[in-house]
């Protein structure tokens, strides 16, 4: 019970934390972050996996918040342009950023879903971005690349696997 308990305040801290961030974000560039804006961030970094925006529309449904999809897309849309949930184009679902705290460093981060459980992961991408610039541009090719998302399995559920 104790673990349940200590993994729960973890996860308010973590939200908490997540909607300072994300509000310091749309301050910092200048758009408003609406009370729907913050309901459909919150439903999004409540979780570590990625959700789709009708789940978002179903969850806010059961806390009492019924709106039209519209509604929810064009939230969403604020919040992937301010850079405080990105969109893992395989799923069509969204995710919080898992790096609001660190530099902006100009490069996408690479994506790493768990087929398993769902849990996104971001991990530095420089040295990937760079090869693939490399080649475009020895293809003479000019690119377009926004992400990079690799599937396989989380840390977590190979150790569950292992243990079984």
């Amino acid at each position: 019970m104790v673990a349940n308990a200590a993994d729960e305040q973890r996860a308010t801290d973590r939200l908490k934390t997540s909607l300072e961030q994300a509000t310091a974000i749309f301050a910092e560039k200048n758009i408003r972050f609406t009370d729907l804006r913050r309901k459909v961030f919150e439903e999004i970094a409540s979780t570590h996996a990625s959700v789709g925006a009708y789940e978002v529309l179903d969850r806010l449904a059961k806390k009492g918040t019924r709106l039209a999809p519209i509604s929810v897309y064009r939230a969403l849309d604020a919040l992937l342009e301010a850079g405080v949930v990105h969109r893992l184009e395989s799923k069509n679902a969204y995710f919080a950023c898992r790096r609001m705290d660190k530099p902006r460093t100009g490069r996408p981060p690479i994506f790493l879903s768990c087929e398993k459980c769902g849990t996104v992961q971001e991990v530095d991408g420089d040295d990937i971005f760079r090869a693939i610039d490399t080649a475009a541009n020895g293809a003479e090719f000019e690119t377009r690349v926004r992400f990079v998302e690799v599937s396989g399995t989380c840390h977590d559920c190979v150790a569950a696997r292992r243990n079984a």
